[in-house]
């Protein structure tokens, strides 16, 4: 006869303490979510990135105007192709200093009704200038207390004529001088300056500038020029209330 078994099935013993879940996964972002805040733009540089690109682009702007004020500013003042100078002589000694012709010249003076057509040319224009360095470009009149100008057109030329009023022989000669190298008179009415022909001449305290040009044959500029340089003979009527 089979033996029952008197061994019993032990019980189950306590159950422990569970441990510790994992961290759960992190969920992505749903679709349809927005971007990161502001905060996760600073973390990853974005802000920056934007504020260093539209850096650049202002100096590329300010860049770009500089170089198109300096082109500007740099260009060269028109000049005449043919140009002759002459400094004081000893004919023009008794107005060498502007205190032993001491009146200011007038524009009825140098330019008078006789004066108004020279040749083919009519007078557009008379201006007075106190500052002579108005007249000028990439030079200066020391000591020049006025500057009369005037501007002259027709039969195909255009000229203009400026007469300097200087402290002394000196002050003239040294802007005759200037006037060859260093800059010359504005340009106040209309001609080409290629093929214009310009004479500047110093007498005692006073400069003459004459300056032509057009679409003509040469010997044309020459007789404008002549004419524009006769305007210059008004010092020789100072000469004789000086001496």
């Amino acid at each position: 006869m089979a033996r029952a078994s008197t061994e019993a099935t032990p019980p189950d013993g306590p159950a422990g303490p569970a441990g510790p879940a994992g961290p759960a996964g992190s969920a992505g972002p749903a679709s349809g979510t927005p971007p990161g805040d502001a905060w996760d733009e600073e973390r990853d540089g974005r802000p920056k990135l934007r504020f260093l690109a539209v850096a650049a682009t202002v100096v590329l702007v300010l860049a770009a105007v500089g170089a198109s004020g300096w082109w500007w500013l740099g260009r060269e003042q028109p000049r005449p192709a043919t140009f002759h100078a002459e400094p004081t002589s000893a004919f023009y000694s008794a107005i060498d200093d502007r205190r032993d012709d001491a009146a200011p010249l007038t524009l009825q003076e140098v330019f008078t009704e006789a004066t108004r057509t020279l040749g083919a040319m009519s007078l557009a224009a008379t201006r007075e200038f106190a500052d002579c360095d108005e007249v000028l470009s990439g030079a200066t009149a020391q000591g020049c207390t006025q500057a009369l100008q005037a501007t002259y057109q027709g039969g195909g030329v255009a000229g203009q004529f400026v007469i300097f009023n200087l402290g002394d022989g000196r002050a003239a000669d040294a802007l005759v001088a200037a006037l060859r190298t260093d800059g010359f008179v504005r340009q106040d009415i209309t001609f080409e300056a290629v093929g214009s022909r310009a004479q500047a001449r110093a007498m005692g305290h006073y400069v003459t500038v004459s300056w032509v040009g057009g679409a003509v044959p040469a010997e044309d500029l020459v007789t404008a020029l002549v004419a524009l340089d006769g305007l210059g003979k008004v010092v020789q009527g100072r000469i004789i209330a000086a001496v």
